[in-house]
């Protein structure tokens, strides 16, 4: 049960979660400990509400789940997992988290439960209407933001949150590109979503917004606005790695056709590993050292 319980909790995604540290990352703030021990409280806290999240959207889509060829080994739709026993699991998760989020502050608490809300929405209805599911994701992860930015006492640059909410983006529309593969390829179709798309709209809108990303994040490198506030002129160079990390990724959604999982490339995928490693390594010492 407890395993079940744990695959259900998908502890897997929590590397998205790792978002909320970006603000202190990109604020020069990274060695200052209060930093570290509210950023890593609102880790856990998100990490929880993502759980929890992850768990009711599970029992919704259960039946459609089944039709999945990966998905329909996951706890509930495989019917390891009951009713309920998967509810009092994900009001454990949600109570939990939003006790976390109010350590911090009240305004992590309604970003916390904004989450869960807007994704009940999308589990419900949103998530049948195409763009609209994806640009529902990008969101999501700008809100990881926003609870890092709160529990940081940081100020987010305008910059970061459109290139966070781009590269979200790009990374959903590389999942709806999967859901259509498996269609074409079983004629089964694993969510209503499939309906709006097609693999050469999909492939077209990511060509665009990747470079979107690639071209803001350039644009944010080079602003006097981060020379000065971050005291160098050089963070341009980790340009570099950025276009090798989408790059490696648009390779693995055209050529290799395995885009399904973003969580699971980023922890198998040593190209990328290298090319975030490259980034954090380049960024620390740029600023830090």
């Amino acid at each position: 049960m407890l395993k079940n319980l744990l695959q259900l909790a998908r502890p897997h995604q929590y590397t998205k979660n790792l978002f909320v540290f970006l603000p202190a990352f990109f604020s020069f703030q990274l060695n200052d400990v209060f930093v570290w021990v509210y950023g890593f409280q609102a880790f856990v806290a998100f990490s929880l509400m993502a759980s929890s999240v992850y768990t009711l959207n599970d029992w919704i889509d259960r039946k459609e789940d089944q039709k999945h060829p990966e998905k329909k080994h996951r706890p509930i739709a495989s019917g390891k997992i009951g009713k309920q026993s998967a509810f009092l699991f994900m009001g454990l998760l949600f109570t939990v988290s939003l006790l976390c989020g109010y350590a911090i502050s009240v305004d992590v608490v309604l970003l916390l439960g904004g989450y869960f809300i807007m994704n009940i929405a999308y589990s419900i209805k949103l998530k049948h209407i195409a763009l609209i599911d994806v640009s529902i994701i990008a969101v999501g992860f700008v809100i990881r933001l926003l609870v890092g930015a709160v529990a940081t006492t940081v100020i987010l640059s305008h910059w970061i949150i459109v290139i966070t909410f781009l590269l979200a983006m790009f990374l959903g529309l590389a999942k709806r590109r999967d859901d259509v593969l498996i269609y074409l390829n079983t004629r089964q179709k694993t969510r209503k979503a499939v309906n709006g798309y097609s693999l050469r709209f999909l492939d077209t809108f990511m060509a665009i917004i990747s470079s979107v990303v690639i071209i803001a994040y350039i644009l944010w490198s080079i602003s006097p606005f981060v020379a000065e506030r971050l005291g160098s002129s050089n963070i341009y160079i980790t340009s570099l790695f950025v276009l090798l990390g989408i790059s490696r990724y648009l390779q693995i959604t055209f050529v290799e056709e395995n885009s399904g999982s973003p969580s699971k490339i980023l922890l198998h995928d040593r190209f990328i590993q290298l090319s975030l490693a490259g980034w954090i390594i380049t960024f620390v010492i740029i600023l830090y050292v």
